[in-house]
């Protein structure tokens, strides 16, 4: 004789699946925001941006005002001055001057292109060209 599940237990048990991936998808966007996270601050090191430590709780709670990952200009002393605030990764603060806000943005579009070509170059890897509707071979 064939038993019969409990409608209860497979409602249950899908119930928890669906709690599962919920958890493992929302893992997976913070791995991946951690992710770009990491790549522009590198990005802002290189431009020459100065990383300050969010190492006093007065800091850390101007950190928390501050739209986080975000490039924001800010004014200090007359001067203009562009701030990256991380309050969650690193608890820090980028700050970077004009200059070093066009090097950061020259940075940027030189990895998007670079990013381009690599996709472009795999895209042509996986195109395959049939030779034989091009035959007699060579024109030349």
């Amino acid at each position: 004789m064939r038993q019969r599940t409990n409608p209860r237990l497979t409602s249950r048990t899908r119930r928890v699946l669906a709690l599962a991936c919920a958890v493992v998808a929302l893992g997976g966007c913070a791995t991946i925001q951690r992710h770009a996270t990491l790549d522009t601050e590198q990005v802002l090191a290189a431009a020459g941006f100065v990383m300050k430590l969010g190492d006093t709780p007065e800091k850390l709670a101007s950190l928390q005002a501050l739209k986080p990952r975000t490039l924001l200009p800010q004014g200090r002393g007359g001067q203009l001055y562009y701030v990256y605030a991380d309050p969650e990764a690193c608890r820090c603060l980028y700050v970077g001057t004009e200059s070093q806000y066009q090097e950061y943005q020259r940075l940027v579009l030189a990895q998007r292109r670079a990013d381009e070509e690599l996709m472009a170059a795999q895209d042509n890897l996986s195109a395959t060209l049939n030779w034989g509707i091009w035959d007699p071979w060579p024109w030349f």
